[in-house]
């Protein structure tokens, strides 16, 4: 599944008990989907900074730390990367930003800081439509950093773990065939018509 739903969201009720299994439960809660009172932000060393934007895009990418693929994935979807801070639009608007990282121990604790700063509100205005985790190496990503995703994930009002691509090693920037990134670039498509005007 490329993009899930937010794992904090109770899960679909199930007959019995027994179909229950600790791989598969999630514990519920409310959908995260706006900057939450009473959250504590980070510490300001672990906080992404804010920068004025000079130039318009309809999508920004921040990623969470370096070498997270926000020049990557901006290339990709065809929107811009925001060097990894938080986006202010000089006429004021609301930017739509995607928040990207890899999918080993110090990205995902960057995307959780990153999370954690925009729901606690100390983020500039931002329509965040979610987090895409980025695989960090060929293969399957080791149980402990998949449910630290998940976990991570369910602060993001969406979220899309999207596989290794050996090609970008060399400089191949040709979009994926693989359906995980098919769906992405489907997925946020959509989104961006569905968000086609910005609160101020």
């Amino acid at each position: 599944m490329q993009q899930s739903l937010n794992p904090w969201i109770t899960s679909p009720t199930t007959d019995t008990a027994e179909q229950e299994t600790p791989d598969t439960y999630m514990p519920p809660t409310a959908v995260i989907s706006a900057p939450l009172k009473g959250m504590v932000e980070p510490d300001a060393a672990d906080r992404l900074s804010r920068r004025t934007m000079t130039v318009s895009a309809a999508l920004w990418i921040i990623g969470a730390h370096g070498g997270a693929g926000e020049s990557t994935i901006a290339d990709l979807l065809g929107a811009r990367a925001t060097d990894h801070c938080w986006p202010v639009l000089q006429n004021g608007s609301k930017p739509r930003v995607l928040l990207v990282c890899r999918a080993d121990m110090r990205g995902l604790t960057a995307a959780r800081n990153a999370l954690t700063q925009w729901v606690s509100g100390a983020t500039p205005k931002a329509d965040l439509l979610g987090l895409a985790i980025l695989a960090d190496a060929p293969g399957k990503t080791p149980k402990a950093l998949r449910d630290f995703a998940a976990i991570v994930g369910g602060g993001a009002p969406r979220l899309w773990a999207l596989p290794w691509v050996e090609a970008w090693r060399i400089g191949d920037t040709t979009a994926p065939s693989s359906r995980e990134y098919q769906r992405f670039i489907t997925d946020m498509a959509a989104l961006a018509l569905d968000n086609t005007s910005t609160t101020h």
